[in-house]
């Protein structure tokens, strides 16, 4: 599917590819190339945190791959409709003290009418692992 063709309403075809695209994306851990996929003004829960616009979730991931190395994300439909799309996701990463971990999570995404995504709210938990237990 051409990525023009993913904006909304979405199909499950264009659904699942918007999924893959981010997920792919993202395990660029290149900040400015995620950001692209966001609207100027985009608004996010991350956790805790309260992120807004495109500068801001530069600032975000650029400290959060310094941090969280070798991060490899998986991301899977779980449900979508009209302008929204709903995913469930898991990564793995290691800290500065070779520490591994698995965060898992949900995200809720709305998508503005050119297939921008203009709100992301992620709620997400980590669980310390062993390095033998990685399955990403």
């Amino acid at each position: 599917m051409d990525i023009k063709n993913l904006v909304p309403p979405f199909t499950l075809e264009s659904a699942l590819m918007k999924v893959q695209l981010a997920e792919d994306t993202w395990n660029t851990r290149n900040p400015n190339k995620v950001a692209l996929a966001y609207t100027i003004d985009s608004e996010w829960r991350n956790r805790t945190q309260f992120i807004n616009g495109r500068k801001e979730i530069i600032d975000f991931l650029t400290k959060k791959w310094k941090t969280e190395q070798c991060y490899r994300l998986r991301k899977e439909l779980w449900g979508f409709r009209n302008n929204r799309i709903a995913v469930r996701f898991e990564y793995e990463y290691r800290d500065e003290h070779q520490q591994w971990y698995r965060a898992y999570g949900n995200e809720l995404w709305e998508f503005d009418d050119e297939g921008l995504m203009q709100k992301r709210y992620a709620s997400i938990n980590d669980l310390k692992i062993e390095k033998k237990d990685r399955k990403l």
